[in-house]
């Protein structure tokens, strides 16, 4: 497209001083002439104008007659049905309808589809995504993470669970991994329709480096801090080479860092985890974390991966459907382990209260077997019960809140820092619609007992709750289609809407230099 003039540029300005204005010189010579002839006119002027005058008075009278003669004739009233569309809605429809029809992965030929911004993907060396994949032998010290990583980070296929849910459904569950929104993320936003290849034209700029997964094989053993802060550095010093960064000093970047937000967070070397998040040129990044530092305006929480990856809105909806009418015997339950050698455990405390519900709670230990990543037992005892106690984890939060609301559970929580302070984007603003708080000091006292809360609660209070749960499935579920879903917005769609939408609002007020 080639530039418009604008006149009052510098440019233009500096070019109209250099160069002699002949439409000036045009008008001075028009102003003689005109000046002559107007001297030689001016006796036939006067001598014709009676004649003028009397044409004039002749033409209006004419004019008169007319318009009196025609308001006289009746003409017929054209009916317009109430129902029918105006020219502007009929065009609307079809503009809506042709945005719909078509879904291309870049943001060139859907306009209509792109009003909140388009995203730009750096194309990073492969150190930063890929290679930290093919290294998967060496990501974790006890074990293989091939399995875990395959697949896209979805995982191996959960086929066990054919004697669980329904069978038309199973294609769509997965043993998934918790840490690998990285590699979610980064599949799903190369096929965004949103995205561009144009950076001129880019409202979000997304940095694919899979921070969690680089810090994660030096995070146990003796390695030094300068081991696990290496791929970070190397991140910033290549994305502040970058001339888009440059331009808005990394405000309008983000980038998906799938661990929570305290393994970035090393204050000394001799501590835990990476510095990255203090490294210079992070500050201004939008994290996405499966836990956010609630302090942060630049946390963002994200939800951990379940094992529910649906290919289709129909899937989505059967699966509500199969968990909203799941017959539940079990007041409420608890999965879990105790944390050895911690004085006053509170996991220790809630198993102890659902030993002396008799059987009002139905508990699992996952000091025998793996739930990080869910398994049938786990799946089983959520599906059977109306609530779910949700403590805090290693940290504030857990992939099991997840894992709950999924099954259509109601979660409970002792810690507002666990998920009410965690997943705004994701979850209501109204805490009581969809779980239950319960002070933990009146636990850790003994004043308050948990079977004697939840049982006050009517089976209207419950089913309303469920059906809110149910309802916010969508919104925390990762899609398995590239694409995402046909009408639904998956928790990948919720992160990118809010990703633009914080870019557009905080433009003018929120930058750190």
């Amino acid at each position: 497209m080639l530039p418009v003039s604008n006149p009052s540029s510098p440019e233009h300005l500096l070019k109209k001083s250099r160069t002699p204005d002949t439409s000036t010189a045009i008008d001075r010579k028009s102003s003689f002439n005109s000046l002559n002839s107007a001297v030689n006119r001016s006796s036939y002027i006067t001598a014709s104008r009676s004649h003028c005058t009397w044409l004039i008075i002749s033409l209006l009278s004419l004019q008169l007659i007319l318009f009196l003669t025609l308001r006289s004739i009746p003409f017929p009233h054209r009916h317009i049905p109430e129902n029918f569309p105006s020219p502007v809605a009929v065009a609307t429809t079809v503009t809506v309808i042709s945005a719909a029809s078509s879904n291309p992965p870049l943001s060139s030929s859907s306009d209509e589809r792109c009003d909140s911004g388009r995203v730009f993907v750096y194309d990073m060396p492969k150190i930063f995504n890929e290679v930290i994949l093919q290294q998967c032998d060496n990501l974790n010290p006890w074990s293989s993470r091939c399995d875990a990583l395959s697949n896209d980070g979805f995982g191996k296929e959960a086929t066990s669970l054919s004697n669980v849910i329904p069978k038309d459904l199973v294609q769509s569950w997965f043993w998934t991994d918790q840490f690998v929104t990285e590699i979610i993320f980064h599949n799903r936003i190369l096929n965004h329709r949103c995205r561009t290849l144009d950076p001129q034209s880019a409202t979000a700029f997304y940095i694919p480096f899979y921070a969690g997964l680089a810090v994660g094989q030096y995070l146990w053993s003796n390695y030094a801090a300068a081991d696990r802060d290496r791929h970070c550095k190397m991140m910033t010093q290549w994305v502040k080479d970058q001339p888009y960064w440059n331009r808005s000093n990394g405000w309008d970047h983000f980038i998906t860092m799938g661990r929570i937000t305290w393994d970035f967070r090393r204050s000394k070397d001799e501590d835990w985890g990476s510095n990255c998040i203090y490294i210079p040129g992070m500050r201004n990044i939008t994290r996405l974390l499966i836990e956010r530092n609630s302090w942060d305006h630049f946390d963002v929480g994200v939800p951990y991966p379940t094992g529910f990856h649906p290919r289709t809105d129909s899937d989505v909806v059967n699966w509500q459907d199969f968990v909203r009418n799941r017959r539940r015997e079990t007041l409420f339950c608890f999965a879990g382990a105790p944390r050895a050698g911690i004085v006053n455990d509170f996991r220790g405390l809630l198993l102890r209260h659902c030993e002396e519900s008799r059987g009002k709670c139905r508990t699992v230990d996952c000091t025998v077997g793996k739930c990080s990543n869910g398994s049938s037992a786990i799946l089983e005892t959520f599906l059977g019960s109306d609530f779910c106690l949700q403590p805090r984890g290693d940290s504030f939060t857990r992939r099991s809140i997840f894992d709950c609301m999924l099954a259509g559970s109601i979660p409970v929580f002792f810690w507002r820092r666990s998920a009410y302070m965690q997943y705004q984007w994701f979850l209501p603003d109204k805490p009581d619609s969809y779980s239950v708080f319960i002070d933990r000091n009146g636990i850790k006292n003994g004043t308050t007992s948990i079977k004697e809360v939840l049982g006050r609660y009517s089976k209207e209070d419950v089913r309303k709750m469920r059906e809110r749960v149910i309802d916010l499935i969508p919104n925390f579920v990762y899609a398995k289609s590239p694409n995402g879903l046909e009408t639904f917005k998956d928790a990948f769609d919720v992160a990118i809407d809010g990703v633009f939408r914080r870019f557009k609002e905080q433009e003018n007020w929120y930058k750190w230099r």
